[in-house]
């Protein structure tokens, strides 16, 4: 019998995230999530691979991570995010004489290679509170940043902050995940001279919104004049809303106006080559189970049109729109638990699925762009990892691969199988699950194998096939793992997405227990060796499944909500559970019924619970009512809280030690393993 993989090797593994490719289409940079166990690093390196796979890729940054990579409009410059030690060219003063070094850690700033005469990273900006976003001016000589923008009294509260000074918070969306407790610190948008490093602030571009702090104002220039394009809220309560609209600022007289008014929270929008329109994605402000929408977005007069108005799927969080030509936008949409890429016409009449040449049956699209007559996109395969490809802008030529970044790896070790299942659930459902098994298994003449039922996150989101590490330490110890599409999962129609809205535990519990006995039925699944987990909403659903049902051996619950009352003040989101539950003190049955820990009184299994300390989407106090109580009642418990971590796990000792653990507990419960 093979070894186990060793939770470890999770550091040699490259995983490609982003795509960007140069303008005359010839290059594609990307970056990538790598893992140094030495530091304890988990960084986003930058690679450049030619869009003809005539050469490997080849790797830019190597120590700091690097994040949102731009081509200059002529291809010689990549300019990216990152936060790096400070040029030294940027520590001279105007008189020669070196100033001081800062030995603090450093803000992320714009940062590019020339790409033409090489060399290291050239520092573009020196703001003392960093930068989270920039784009090229049309001729090259000057960028467009989003950056915080202190006045003299916020200075002086943030230093004291860093001398752990008290919070002090007027705001209503008083923290966010990712970033920690909010300020009144205003953002706006700075255009830089890049041979003066001259700045001027356009005024009428104040950031606001909810998210606004995490997610930025997303400027992108328009390809040939003073136009910039950028993401923001003018409600009268910007706190209390998702509503993000696209706005448009002239670089040359800082002149603001509104283009979209669809009350929609709108993602980063991108330019037809022409710059007469613009493409982006769009979901309902109210009602997050309604799919995202690509919409089209003439400058001229703000009309816009929804190209995927006939489609009943979504668009994916990480394939957003992109056009090829002035008439024709292409985006990966949700389709059925799978991740497709569609042609789309501006009159959102013809949506058509392209074929290229990817089986998305038994893979995934993942990141997408589009640059000359190249598009780039990211697989990811269950077995055969995540890797970067490039196809001809025409559409007509499957696309190739460009990289094997873990090859060794992945044949050193065998990797997990894959095949879907489908089956019947209440009203006449189908949940379609995710299935990923050892070679000992065989779908087609089954053994009863150990099963984990891991539920995904969101909940509006969907399983489709993708490689992950912790798949491949899970299958090569003998487990199952069945990832059920429950009822909110949102590539399979609006309907069965709306399904859980307002609902929770409920429709998601009764599909996944009814996969569970589908599969028992089949001789799938080892009955005394049954486990769950999921992270986010899969710890959410379960809590609501181990109040449910004495089915499963044993369970872990990862930084999940099991009393939305408490949650409602403590996290970033009181404005989702308000859409969708509506205030806490005006209707308390609504939050009762819709918390597990309501019923936590019917537990009997061994569950592990987990947190981040910072976590302020799933505040660690979920987990912590959660352990409590399992553990008054005398269940056995285990609560492990990583500290510093927000809405992740961000380092690879911390990434093995979760791996490792769950392992552990599944292994302390489960019947035919021996105790030491």
């Amino acid at each position: 019998m093979t070894e186990p993989i060793d939770a470890e090797e999770l550091c040699r593994l490259s995983t490609p995230l982003d795509v960007a490719v140069s303008p005359d289409g010839n290059r594609i940079a990307f970056t990538s999530i790598e893992w140094n166990r030495s530091d304890d690093s988990r960084i986003t390196a930058l690679y450049v691979v030619p869009s003809d796979g005539s050469a490997p890729p080849h790797r830019l940054s190597r120590i700091s991570d690097a994040s949102q990579p731009q081509w200059s409009p002529d291809g010689s410059m990549l300019g990216f995010i990152g936060a790096r030690a400070e040029d030294y060219e940027r520590r001279i003063g105007p008189t020669g004489d070196e100033e001081e070094v800062d030995d603090d850690e450093p803000d992320s700033q714009v940062w590019a290679f020339d790409l033409d005469r090489g060399g290291d990273a050239i520092q573009l900006t020196d703001r003392q509170w960093g930068v989270r976003g920039f784009d090229w001016s049309p001729d090259g000589t000057r960028i467009v940043i989003d950056a915080r923008d202190p006045t003299d009294e916020q200075a002086a509260y943030l230093e004291r902050l860093e001398e752990d000074g008290p919070v002090e918070i007027e705001r209503l969306q008083h923290r966010v995940d990712g970033v920690g407790f909010t300020d009144d610190v205003t953002s706006y948008l700075f255009i830089v001279d890049l041979e003066t490093g001259e700045e001027t602030r356009l005024d009428e571009t104040a950031g606001a919104g909810a998210f606004e702090p995490l997610y930025g104002l997303q400027p992108q220039w328009h390809p040939s004049d003073e136009q910039i394009v950028f993401r923001n809220t003018d409600t009268d309560r910007p706190d209390d809303s998702v509503v993000g609209e696209l706005f448009l600022v002239s670089a040359d007289t800082g002149r603001c106006e509104k283009l979209t008014d669809e009350e929609m929270a709108l993602g980063p929008a991108s330019w037809s080559p022409t710059g007469d329109r613009l493409t982006v994605a769009g979901r309902d402000a109210a009602n997050w189970y309604l799919p995202r929408e690509v919409l089209a977005v003439d400058i001229a007069d703000g009309t816009v049109t929804r190209c995927t108005a006939s489609l009943d799927g979504t668009v994916s969080w990480f394939a957003d729109p992109r056009f090829i030509d002035d008439e024709t936008i292409i985006a990966g949409i949700g389709d059925a638990g799978r991740t497709v890429v569609y042609r789309l016409d501006l009159d959102g009449e013809s949506p058509t699925e392209l074929d290229v040449g990817i089986d998305t049956d038994q893979a995934s699209i993942r990141a997408l762009d589009v640059g000359g007559e190249t598009v780039a996109l990211t697989r990811s395969h269950p077995s055969d990892g995540v890797d970067v490809f490039a196809m001809d802008a025409s559409l007509e030529t499957p696309a190739s691969q460009l990289t094997t970044l873990n090859e060794a790896f992945l044949g050193e070790y065998p990797q997990p199988n894959f095949t879907r299942t489908r089956s019947p659930s209440a009203d006449g459902i189908e949940v379609e699950s995710m299935v990923y098994y050892p070679d000992s298994f065989d779908p087609e003449s089954p053994e009863p194998h150990p099963t984990i039922i891991w539920t995904h996150g969101g909940p509006m989101s969907y399983d489709d096939p993708t490689y992950a590490f912790h798949f491949a330490y899970l299958t090569s110890r003998g487990y199952v793992i069945v990832k059920p599409n429950y009822r909110g999962s949102t590539s399979y129609g609006s309907e069965f997405a709306e399904t859980l809205r307002g609902r929770w535990g409920t429709a998601d519990v009764e599909d996944t227990l009814a996969v569970v006995e589908d599969l028992v039925a089949r001789d799938w699944i080892e009955t005394d060796r049954l486990f769950a987990t999921g992270f986010s909403y899969g710890g959410i659903l379960t809590g609501f499944l181990i109040t449910r049902t004495d089915r499963f051996t044993a369970a872990a619950a990862e930084h999940g909500i099991y009393d939305l009352k408490s949650e409602f003040g403590t996290s970033d989101s009181h404005v989702w559970l308000g859409e969708e539950f509506g205030l806490p003190w005006e209707d308390h049955e609504r939050y009762r019924e819709v918390s597990s820990i309501s019923d936590i009184g019917n537990v009997e299994t061994a569950t592990l619970v987990t947190a981040g300390s910072e976590d302020w989407r799933c505040p660690p106090t979920q987990s912590e009512q959660l352990y409590v109580s399992l553990r008054k009642q005398g269940i056995p418990a285990k609560l492990v809280i990583y500290p510093g971590e927000n809405h992740d796990i961000s380092t690879p000792e911390r990434a093995i030690h979760r791996l490792e653990t769950l392992v552990d507990w599944f292994e302390l419960h489960d019947p035919t393993v021996e105790s030491e």
